[in-house]
């Protein structure tokens, strides 16, 4: 797969987090497969994958309580898996993983990114890791109940993983008279990319014809990356940018930055 799908440009204003799943509706063979390839197929960079897991995850989300909600009835589950030995594993793995919860959605799945309370080792015994690769975060995946139920309207989309920060907090650079439409709506995709406990770490910085990345807040980590994040509104902003009919290239940066957006045409 070597160019980004446009049917995950709409996907991103779709996407929110689900927790609670409909056992009566298994993931069909149709999807089942579409995802499994898509899985195999999306692999923008060697140190970051994902694996489709298509077995009933057991009690992988017994654990996923508190901020989050409670994670009930998943049929099957996402690994984001990484190899350590890469010092930029962790937003490779976010822009990756997104690609996978996009196809998700796209397909009318449901998702929720579980950077942390979910049941590490059992998880673990339905995967087969390679040497210096680690699991880095999971998601349920499945049809989705079709009402919210109380917790997901308190934490979702009515609540809190809603709520974004003003873009105005976020961007620098281009004041809005000289910014180019495609990085509008690119950032306003960046805008829209989930984080853990929904802190969204990010700043953006609009060029001529780039968008920087960068780690934004001293807000606890919460023992997930916040490169991780920035390397899921890395995504966002490139099917931003897309939607807009204009592709690019990605230069990964050191701290605090993290990544530069260059458009192929300004």
């Amino acid at each position: 797969m070597n160019e980004l799908p446009v049917s995950w440009c709409n996907a991103v204003t779709l996407r929110c987090s689900r927790r609670s799943y409909d056992k009566s509706r298994p993931i069909g063979k149709d999807a089942g497969e579409k995802l499994q390839r898509v899985c195999g197929e999306f692999r923008p960079f060697s140190s970051s994958r994902v694996e489709f897991v298509a077995e009933p995850p057991d009690d992988i989300f017994s654990r996923a309580l508190g901020f989050y909600g409670n994670i009930k009835n998943a049929p099957s589950f996402l690994a984001f898996i990484g190899d350590m030995s890469d010092g930029n594993v962790q937003e490779k793995m976010g822009y990756t993983g997104e690609g996978i919860i996009l196809e998700a959605t796209s397909l009318g799945l449901g998702t929720c990114w579980v950077a942390l309370t979910y049941r590490s080792k059992s998880a673990l015994s339905m995967l087969k890791l390679k040497d210096g690769e680690k699991l880095l975060a999971v998601s349920p995946v499945g049809y989705t109940m079709e009402a919210w139920t109380f917790g997901e309207n308190v934490f979702s989309a009515f609540g809190a993983n809603r709520k974004r920060k003003p873009l105005a907090g976020m961007v620098s650079g281009l004041d809005n008279s000289h910014r180019p439409l495609w990085a509008e709506k690119a950032v306003e995709a960046a805008r829209l990319a989930p984080s853990a406990t929904n802190r969204q770490p990010w700043a953006f910085h609009i060029g001529l014809a780039s968008i920087t990345v960068s780690i934004s807040g001293s807000s606890p980590q919460y023992n997930v990356s916040k490169r991780l994040d920035c390397g899921i509104a890395m995504l966002h902003i490139e099917l931003g940018a897309l939607s807009c009919g204009i592709t690019g290239k990605w230069e990964l940066l050191k701290q605090a930055q993290v990544a530069r957006f260059t458009a192929d045409r300004p």
